[in-house]
């Protein structure tokens, strides 16, 4: 599976972004998808997961820090997984990866084992 990610750039604080991420290679529908992120200087972080639907409504979890904030979704039919990322904050800025993952729901950056290039997210205060 091939990721990339897009959608990143510049916002003032309390301004909205949508980050996407496109899949090839593979259908993404049996994937568990997450976003990450990295600031300067810290390790990659659990942003965001959402479940594969199998005829089910999708489960997402968050970070403490985004919850109400952020949401992901995703359209199988299109192969793609969004951020919606409301009311930005300064320490929001980093790079954010997409990642898949084969296991069951899974908020571990190590359980993915897919990712993407990243996009960067700069908010500006």
């Amino acid at each position: 599976v091939q990721l990339q990610a897009s959608g990143g750039g510049l916002v003032q604080a309390g301004g909205s972004l949508r980050l996407s991420c496109a899949a090839s290679g593979r259908t993404l529908s049996s994937y568990v998808m997450g976003w990450f992120r990295q600031a300067p200087g810290k390790e990659r972080e659990f942003v965001a997961a959402i479940n594969w639907s199998r005829g089910r409504a999708y489960y997402a979890d968050y970070a403490d820090s985004v919850k109400g904030r952020f949401t992901i979704s995703r359209d199988d039919t299109k192969n793609t997984v969004y951020l919606q990322m409301n009311s930005l904050k300064p320490e929001d800025t980093a790079v954010y990866f997409c990642a898949a993952s084969a296991s069951m729901f899974t908020t571990e950056l190590g359980e993915y084992i897919y990712w993407g290039q990243g996009t960067l997210v700069t908010v500006s205060s």
